[in-house]
C-alpha cells in the first residue's frame, strides 16, 4: 500500500507515521503545505491512499485538488468536529477526529481495505464540504438537556452548563451551580446538537463552554491548560493538536 500524510504540524505527522508504522504500513512521503502537495502531485505517481489534514498552514487542503486531478482514496484528519463530519463521512472512506486514537486508524484501515477492491476510486465532492468549512449551514442546535435524577427529569438550559466530560464509559453535565449530572448520551452525539460557536471539544473527554471560561495557562508540550467558574474536579487540557483551532474559537 502506497501511503502518504499531508499535515501541516510536523509533530503530528510523524506520530499518525509512527502510529501506522506499527500496523505495517509504510508511509512514503509526507507533506506539510498546499504549494509542497501540489508540486508534489505534480511531479509524482499517485499514492493508493492519502491521510489528509483539512487546514494547513497556507490554506484549507481542497485547494490541491482544485489544481491537481486526484484519485487516490482519502481519510481525512481533522479538529472539525462540529458540522462537517457528515459530509466527511458521506465523501470519504473515513474521517479521524485530532488527537488520533490507535483503534479509531485501525478501524479506518480496515475499513479502507474493505472498499477499495469494490471501487477504482472515490468521488469526493470537495467542493461541497469545502462550503460546509468556510459556510457552516443554518443549524437549529439544542437549548436544553435533561438528567434523570431519583424518578423526576431535570431540564438544564445550554446557559447553565459549563461543560460536558466523560467518565467511567458515562457522559455527564457540569453545571454553573456546580453540581455533576449524568446524561444518557455520548460526547460523539454531542457533535452535532451542540453549537459550536458556544462550545469546543478541548479533547476526547471534554466539551466547555465559552462563557465558563475563568482562565487559560500555558501547559507543557504546547498544550494549553483551561479553568472554568466552577468544575474543578479534573484537569481540561487542550490537546496539542487542537490548540490552534481552539485559540481561532476564542476569537
Amino acid at each position: 500500500m502506497n501511503v502518504i500524510i499531508i499535515e501541516d504540524e510536523k509533530p503530528a505527522a510523524r506520530r499518525l507515521g509512527r502510529m501506522l508504522n506499527e500496523l505495517n504500513i509504510e508511509v512514503h512521503t509526507m507533506l506539510h503545505s498546499v504549494q509542497e502537495s501540489i508540486d508534489w502531485f505534480r511531479n509524482n505517481k499517485h499514492p493508493d491512499l492519502i491521510f489528509l489534514d483539512i487546514q494547513l498552514s497556507d490554506g484549507l487542503s481542497f485547494e490541491i485538488f482544485d489544481a491537481v486531478a486526484i484519485k487516490s482514496s482519502i481519510i481525512f484528519t481533522t479538529a472539525y468536529d462540529e458540522y462537517a463530519l457528515k459530509a466527511f463521512k458521506l465523501n470519504s472512506i473515513d474521517y479521524l477526529l485530532k488527537p488520533i486514537d490507535d483503534e479509531e486508524l485501525e478501524a479506518a484501515i480496515a475499513k479502507y481495505k474493505e472498499q477499495v477492491p469494490q471501487k477504482k476510486h472515490l468521488q469526493v465532492d470537495f467542493e461541497d464540504i469545502k462550503k460546509l468549512l468556510i459556510n457552516p449551514i443554518d443549524r437549529i442546535y439544542k437549548k436544553r438537556f435533561t438528567a434523570r435524577v431519583g424518578q423526576h427529569l431535570k431540564i438544564f438550559s445550554v446557559e447553565e452548563i459549563e461543560c460536558f466530560y466523560s467518565e467511567n464509559k458515562g457522559t455527564y453535565l457540569h453545571t454553573t451551580d456546580n453540581r455533576n449530572y449524568l446524561i444518557d448520551t455520548t460526547l460523539e452525539s454531542l457533535e452535532e446538537e451542540l453549537n459550536p460557536q458556544q462550545f469546543f471539544r478541548t479533547s476526547r473527554k471534554f466539551y466547555i463552554n465559552i462563557n465558563a471560561i475563568s482562565d487559560i495557562i500555558s501547559y507543557t508540550n504546547s498544550r494549553l491548560q483551561v479553568k472554568l467558574n466552577h468544575f474543578k474536579d479534573q484537569e481540561i487540557i487542550v490537546a496539542r493538536e487542537r490548540v490552534k483551532d481552539f485559540k481561532m474559537w476564542l476569537e
